[in-house]
């Protein structure tokens, strides 16, 4: 199955959509002035040492203090594979102390970003370990022979100070030992860099950035199905071919500047793919449709029929639903860029082999993720529980909001609820002040309901107070909104 890469740049963002047989896959928005953390090296300063926690706050220079836990600490690791517990954090870190970190989890909602000690810096082929002395191979390189040999090769290409490790990546399966050689040097100056910049630099510095996400696409999201990378910018286009022929050379032949007249991302149906992402219901082509809700604990994901009411029975009718809906599942994770808890709500199915059945089709769809999923089977209350690695915010964090009208709840007070609470409000103002009239301030929609059908509340609670009740529309309030103004 063939995919193609679109790349839309423009100064002020990056977006990324992985289209996979018309249907869009993944998206990845990268804006200029909020750019991911993720990968950064910093010079960061101890802010505060958590004993009860095990954990630290680190000043990195960002707006909030970026998390530090023991199990992150390089140091405080046993490093003989023994079962010794960690050395606690009181012994090793101290106020005001300054230490090199890497942001290993950007900042997300009201949590900072999360660090470790633990430096890992990415190459085309290879990922240098400079604190680790071991060589280890991807996990998709499957092959034990094609392994070995691959370790043998690092082996005998490391130079005899070397006193970091290595993780050989996928892409290094059929690479060159020249091309090996070649990340090796580029992974052992940028360290050095980082070093030196450790000692020269003052505290709170960023030490090493990582690739933008046009060039990361070309390093980490190139394979061999993908088919063509589309860049519709021509700036742009040119230099990541020049970066393309250093660093990943291979995917030259599939890299085109895009110079059609109508916009890629509309071409390929990727911006009414954006707005339905951001939707909580999701279509599915049989008439059933699933409901996506984000909270700040987890996402629930519940499966609907729908107007599906298709084969012989009604058992059949749910299991076809629900293999739908494991497929589509899979895709909305990827697109919305849900991570943490995730529970799975299918429709009830007796039928054990069914439930198998669906539980099989989605951990095989999720094969496909790039970011790490983990998957439990059925529970007690036929909810299947899974897991996403989070590392970056969701599509709808990005590039969405909480709505000023409902503060992210999702729904507002009616309009008869508001006339009520209006009403208990001039209440209570009328027996702690004695003013000559009270005037409402509130949205249309309220005050038409005082006019109509709570007209009556309305003058008998000015009756009762003594004091004249007049309305006015205030055109900027939302529902919820209003004032009583004593005149």
């Amino acid at each position: 199955m063939n995919e193609d890469i679109l790349i839309n740049i423009t100064p002020q963002e990056t977006r990324v959509a992985l289209v996979l047989q018309g249907a869009v896959q993944e998206l990845h928005i990268e804006r200029t002035l909020t750019r991911g953390l993720a990968g950064n090296v910093y010079s960061g300063k101890v802010v505060r040492v958590l004993p009860g926690m095990q954990s630290a706050f680190i000043d990195i220079g960002l707006e909030r203090a970026a998390f530090l836990h023991v199990a992150d600490i390089w140091e405080a690791r046993p490093h003989d594979n023994t079962n010794v517990p960690p050395t606690p954090i009181e012994k090793l870190l101290f106020d005001g102390q300054v230490l090199t970190v890497q942001v290993i989890k950007d900042p997300i909602g009201t949590k900072g970003a999360r660090l470790s000690t633990q430096i890992s810096i990415a190459g085309r082929m290879l990922v240098y370990l400079p604190q680790d002395n071991h060589i280890g191979i991807s996990q998709k390189i499957e092959k034990e022979a094609d392994r070995e040999l691959l370790r043998t090769r690092m082996a005998g290409l490391l130079p005899s100070d070397e006193k970091g490790g290595y993780i050989v990546r996928t892409q290094a399966e059929d690479a060159s030992d020249a091309d090996l050689q070649a990340d090796i040097d580029y992974l052992r100056k940028t360290w050095a860099a980082i070093q030196n910049g450790a000692r020269t630099r003052p505290a709170t510095s960023l030490l090493y950035q990582d690739l933008n996400l046009a060039q990361r696409v070309l390093r980490d999201f190139v394979h061999d199905e993908t088919a063509t990378i589309q860049v519709d910018s021509r700036e742009n286009h040119l230099k990541l071919v020049e970066f393309a022929q250093v660093y990943t050379p291979s995917v030259l032949a599939r890299l085109q500047h895009y110079t059609g007249e109508r916009p890629l991302f509309d071409l390929y149906g990727v911006e009414e793919e954006i707005l339905r992402a951001l939707g909580r219901r999701v279509d599915l082509k049989s008439g059933g449709y699933l409901i996506v809700d984000q909270t700040e604990a987890m996402t629930t994901i519940d499966v609907n029929t729908g107007g599906y009411v298709g084969g012989r029975n009604f058992a059949d009718t749910i299991f076809k639903t629900n293999l739908e809906a494991a497929h589509a599942i899979a895709r909305q994770l990827r697109l919305r860029n849900l991570g943490g808890i995730i529970i799975l709500d299918f429709i009830d199915m007796d039928n054990n082999e069914h439930r198998n059945a669906v539980l099989a089709e989605l951990k095989k769809t999720l094969a496909r993720d790039r970011t790490k999923v983990s998957v439990s089977g059925f529970s007690a209350l036929g909810l299947v529980e899974m897991t996403r690695k989070r590392t970056r915010e969701s599509l709808a964090h990005i590039l969405c909001e909480p709505c000023p009208a409902c503060a992210g709840k999702g729904q507002v007070k009616t309009s008869r609820t508001i006339c009520y609470e209006i009403l208990r409000e001039l209440l209570r103002e009328a027996k702690q002040f004695n003013p000559r009239e009270f005037r409402i301030l509130a949205s249309q929609e309220v005050v038409d309901l005082f006019l109509e059908e709570e007209s009556q509340h309305l003058a008998m609670l000015g009756d009762f107070i003594g004091k004249k009740i007049s309305l006015q529309v205030e055109k900027g309030y939302h529902q919820e909104q209003y004032d009583v103004i004593l005149m």
